[in-house]
Parts: C-alpha cells; sequence; structure tokens
C-alpha cells in the first residue's frame, strides 16, 4: 500500500475515455509496485491499492464488457 507522502506526490491521471467537463472520472496513479486508484470528485475520500495484475483484469473485463 502507498504511503501519505507516495499518495501526496502520486501523478495521478484520468482515462483518456474522459471528457474536460469536470465529470465524474476514476483517477489512478502508478505508486510501483502497486496502482493507486481513487475517485477524482472526491479525492479525499480515500484511495485503493491494487497489484497491477489485478488492475489489469479489471481494466481488461470493463473494456470487454
Amino acid at each position: 500500500m502507498g504511503t501519505s507522502q507516495e499518495l501526496i506526490n502520486a501523478r495521478w491521471r484520468k482515462s483518456s475515455y474522459s471528457g474536460n467537463t469536470g465529470g465524474d472520472c476514476v483517477e489512478v496513479a502508478d505508486l510501483t509496485p502497486h496502482i493507486a486508484v481513487r475517485d477524482s470528485k472526491n479525492a479525499e475520500a480515500g484511495v485503493l491499492t491494487v497489484a497491477p495484475e489485478a488492475f489489469a483484469a479489471f481494466v481488461a473485463h470493463v473494456r470487454f464488457s
């Protein structure tokens, strides 16, 4: 799991499918060896960290669903 300092310094990014309208988005950051995920509209609510393999499986499932 990422430390508080890692989360503060993280380079968060939104999906290329997200628009620029400020809508509901999920942001991700690479915190090697984990991937951090947060809700862009409520970034202070918390962060989920997962293994890269788990995140890749999630993205593949969503992409083809």
